[in-house]
């Protein structure tokens, strides 16, 4: 029962992660291919403000969900991370990279060194979620099995391709989706414009891989593709087909805080759809949850630990990003910084 109960906080945990973290490399993405100095200025001015709030706060998900995963189910945790532990330190590096290059790129002074932050960002937001989508393939495609030696065809499998390609896709139409609300927030509708277009074409994108990794599914990860088409994971799989119809709607009508929640709604019960047909396992089909959990001791704890989380840390997260999807928070200028020193010297 504990554990059970502990399985379905580690998935809500990595749907949290797959939410915020991916509008965040989403942005990177957009990033990347917004084109020169020139034609890609206004997109990354808004990237620059709309992150700057709450792109360090987004990884407090994946620290909670290693956390779980290590306390609660450390033959889970030792499997995956020796099978694959190419695609994850890789993604590691990346996360690293990418936070090094979004706070370096904006203080430096020299065109270069913006440039090569800027591509050291941008670049390491479209790389991490590939291997972190890769490595999620190799587990549910069951070839983190405990015991199994480190291999590329781990994680370079057909299902683990299209994860991968998955991952890509939905932070790039997840950080197309909020950068559109925040260029109104900014009053930009040239922008508003600009990633309406690109979230409805990463949709599409979306909706076309999903659909084609559910039949690869059937043939590379049988238990998987059987939990997707039915019960509780055949539900998750008809919310996320609803919330995209849903989504796609309100991009069309320009209706920015609601396309936001129903983009999120996308992406959680896709995650919530993947765990739901893993049932009972935590890597099909070698590892159930009950194999794979601690002491019932240390599971014990590990709830009220996420009791207390959810007691005195998920709402403040929360609050945060209230404030600054509302426009409350506003980064501090030049001026501002430059005039705070002089009455500090003062």
């Amino acid at each position: 029962m504990t554990a059970g109960l502990v399985a379905v906080v580690l998935l809500l945990a990595v749907a949290a992660y797959a939410c915020a973290g991916g509008t965040d490399y989403g942005a990177g993405f957009w990033d990347l291919t917004a084109g020169g100095a020139e034609r890609g200025r206004r997109p990354r001015w808004l990237i620059d403000h709309a992150m700057a709030p709450v792109w360090e706060v987004n990884n407090v998900w994946l620290i909670f969900v290693f956390v779980i995963m290590w306390t609660g189910f450390p033959v889970l945790f030792q499997s995956v991370f020796s099978a694959m532990w190419l695609p994850l330190a890789l993604a590691a590096v990346g996360t690293v990279l990418r936070g090094a290059g979004f706070a370096l790129r904006k203080p430096s002074r020299r065109l270069a060194g913006r440039r090569l932050y800027g591509a050291v960002f941008a670049i390491s937001s479209l790389l991490t979620p590939f291997f972190l989508g890769a490595a999620a393939g190799g587990i549910a495609s069951g070839r983190a099995a405990p015991g199994t030696e480190p291999s590329a065809e781990a994680w370079s499998n057909p299902t683990s391709m299209l994860f991968g390609l998955l991952a890509v896709t939905t932070t790039a139409f997840l950080g197309a989706v909020f950068l559109a609300a925040d260029a109104r927030r900014f009053d930009a509708p040239d922008l508003d414009g600009y990633f309406r277009r690109r979230a409805l074409v990463a949709l599409a994108a979306v909706a076309v891989l999903a659909v084609i990794t559910l039949f690869v599914t059937h043939g590379d990860a049988p238990h998987v593709w059987h939990g997707l088409t039915h019960g509780v994971g055949l539900v998750f799989v008809v919310i996320a087909a609803l919330a995209t119809a849903a989504t796609a709607w309100l991009l069309l009508r320009a209706s920015a805080a609601w396309s936001r929640v129903a983009a999120v709604g996308v992406v959680a019960s896709a995650v919530l759809a993947w765990g739901m047909a893993q049932r009972p396992y935590l890597i099909p089909t070698s590892l159930t949850v009950a194999e794979g959990a601690g002491a019932p001791t240390t599971l014990r704890w590990l709830m009220l630990v996420s009791l207390v989380a959810v007691v005195l840390v998920f709402p403040a997260v929360a609050l945060l990003y209230w404030l600054d999807t509302h426009g409350e928070l506003e980064a501090l200028s030049d001026a501002d910084l430059r005039s705070s020193g002089a009455r500090d010297e003062g």
